[in-house]
């Protein structure tokens, strides 16, 4: 009995480490037009064609996701004039003013949006935040991350496919 209950246990443990980053065989990032947190103007995932992408979805109330704001700016301004960019988009359901003040408090560096729930559903459903995605140049998700994910990990995954 207690064997089993071990046993289960590193299998979850295993699981949630392995799982931190996982990889996808070429699958199409959906494309999107959201309104930005800042202005509300349209911004398009189109827009970013050619370019390295880590699209997030976070909301302000989130420890996790406030806690990964400062490496997401640090990589955006590190690899951002190398084809790269950050693409924050909010789940928070009261409106734009409350993401618009997290982005002025934080100065925040990178494009912060507004999702929809079209838009979860179609990067195949957002069960916790928070939850990103890693786009290569040709618009393909190379690797989901659901999460907390360290600086280290992001750094080497955005490197490997930059090159």
């Amino acid at each position: 009995m207690k064997k089993n209950i071990y046993r289960r246990l590193l299998f979850t443990a295993a699981f949630l480490f392995f799982s931190q980053g996982i990889a996808f065989s070429s699958v199409s990032m959906p494309q999107f037009s959201l309104p930005s947190a800042l202005d509300g103007t349209s911004v398009a995932s189109k827009d970013y064609k050619g370019q390295v992408m880590l699209v997030t979805f976070f909301a302000t109330w989130c420890p996790p996701c406030r806690q990964e704001i400062p490496t997401l700016k640090q990589l955006q301004e590190e690899y951002g004039p190398k084809g790269f960019s950050v693409l924050a988009l909010s789940v928070d359901e009261g409106g734009s003013a409350i993401v618009e003040k997290l982005v002025k408090l934080e100065k925040i560096n990178y494009p912060v949006l507004m999702a929809d729930r079209a838009t979860a559903d179609n990067f195949g459903g957002i069960a916790g935040i928070p939850t990103s995605f890693l786009v290569n140049r040709q618009g393909n998700v190379v690797k989901r991350y659901t999460g907390y994910v360290p600086h280290s990990l992001l750094d080497n995954d955005i490197k490997a496919v930059l090159q």
